[in-house]
């Protein structure tokens, strides 16, 4: 294993080969070599650990990272991070380095819910990039955190006009607007009754939305008949 160090050894004591198998074929862009194969709850307790440690502050300065549970464990340790300002500045220098869905959808850190005003122009810095797993963040986020009492119409307008060949944005657009239309049906159905979205992602919204609970059926049968 490349690297070998103190962390790596924890991190591989807790390995489960059965699992790695399995959770390897839900990330095929990440390579096998990267995967320990450790089962999130057992992480997120080291992790719970391992944030209390001197060692925690010199990990999150090491970037890139080489394994997988590498980048879920920094994810992690970003999330714990009560300080906005702190929370903010380490989330904007990890998410350049993240490489696959899996890591990016993690929960949004709680202080983000607490500061959602000036979370948007980074949002909005996140979702312009180019980056794949940037924009899915900046989307994720938009979905998570401002389809409730903090939702905006002009927030749909964003996430339609995001344009890219990329399978895991496109994933998250065709999310976002599966939740919007169950959360703000009138304002998010235009876009699907305008097909303003790609192609692609149109039909995986009105799929999403079609297999959600949240959705009334009578809603559903509408869906059904903008494909």
């Amino acid at each position: 294993m490349p690297g070998q160090n103190q962390l790596h050894r924890q991190l591989f004591a807790m390995e489960d080969d059965a699992y790695r198998e399995f959770h390897c074929r839900l990330i095929p862009g990440v390579e096998k070599g990267r995967v320990i194969g450790i089962r999130v709850p057992k992480l997120r307790e080291f992790a719970k650990t391992f944030a209390k440690s001197p060692d925690a502050g010199q990990f999150l300065k090491s970037l890139p990272h080489f394994y997988y549970e590498e980048d879920n464990l920094h994810m992690m340790l970003i999330s714990m991070e009560k300080d906005y300002g702190r929370c903010l500045e380490e989330m904007k220098r990890f998410l350049p380095y993240v490489d696959n869905w899996s890591t990016c959808d993690f929960a949004p850190p709680r202080c983000f819910g607490k500061h959602k005003q000036e979370l948007l122009p980074e949002i909005r810095n996140w979702i312009s990039s180019g980056q794949t797993y940037v924009v899915r963040y900046g989307v994720g986020l938009l979905m998570r955190l401002y389809l409730d009492q903090d939702f905006k119409p002009e927030y749909l307008e964003e996430v339609a006009s995001v344009r890219s060949e990329e399978y895991y944005v496109n994933m998250m657009i065709a999310w976002y607007f599966a939740t919007a239309l169950a959360k703000q049906w009138e304002a998010a159905l235009p876009y699907l009754e305008g097909r303003r979205l790609p192609l692609w992602a149109h039909r995986k919204a009105i799929q999403k939305a079609v297999e959600s609970y949240r959705i009334q059926e009578g809603q559903k049968a509408y869906l059904k008949g903008l494909k």
